[in-house]
C-alpha cells in the first residue's frame, strides 16, 4: 500500500506572494506603456494623484499617502521638480515643513491622465465592478499587514 504523496507547501507558482509581486510588476510595465504620453514614471504618476487630490501636502503626507519611505520619496519629489512637474514650498507655519505645490505643468497633466485608468482596466479586461472588489479584497489584506 502506497502513501499518498503529501503536497509541496513551497512551490513557488503556488505562493499567494509570488502572484501578488509578479502581478505588481507587470502592472508596473503596463502603466509604464501608458505613461509614456504623460512623460511621467509609475511612482511619479501615483505622486500627482496624490496631489490632483490633495495638493500641497508635506513630503511626509505625500509619503504617507503612498506608503513611501520618507526617503524614498523626496528623490522622486527632486526629479520631479526637475521636470517641472512640482516645486517646494516652506510652510509659512512651521519652517520645518516642507509642502508639495503643483506647478501648472503638473496640474495640467490631469486633463490627459483621465485617459489611463479606463485604458488600464480594458488593457487587462476587468471591469469597473471587477477593479472595485479587487481593490477591496487588496486593502483587506493590507490593513491586515499594517
Amino acid at each position: 500500500m502506497s502513501k499518498a504523496k503529501a503536497k509541496n507547501p513551497l512551490i513557488l507558482r503556488e505562493q499567494l506572494c509570488f502572484a501578488l509581486y509578479s502581478t505588481s510588476r507587470a502592472i508596473t510595465r503596463k502603466y509604464s506603456h501608458l505613461l509614456t504620453n504623460l512623460g511621467v514614471t509609475y511612482p511619479q504618476y501615483l505622486t500627482l494623484l496624490a496631489l490632483w487630490e490633495n495638493d500641497g501636502m508635506s513630503v511626509k503626507e505625500l509619503a504617507q499617502a503612498l506608503r513611501m519611505e520618507g526617503a524614498t520619496m523626496t528623490p522622486l519629489v527632486q526629479r520631479m521638480e526637475k521636470l517641472g512637474l512640482v516645486m517646494w514650498e516652506r510652510n509659512s507655519d512651521d519652517e520645518r515643513r516642507v509642502n508639495v505645490m503643483l506647478t501648472k505643468k503638473g496640474s495640467s497633466l490631469r486633463a490627459n491622465a483621465v485617459s489611463v485608468p479606463p485604458a488600464f482596466g480594458c488593457a487587462i479586461g476587468v471591469s469597473d465592478a471587477e477593479a472595485q472588489a479587487m481593490i477591496a479584497e487588496l486593502k483587506k489584506i493590507r490593513g491586515h499587514l499594517e
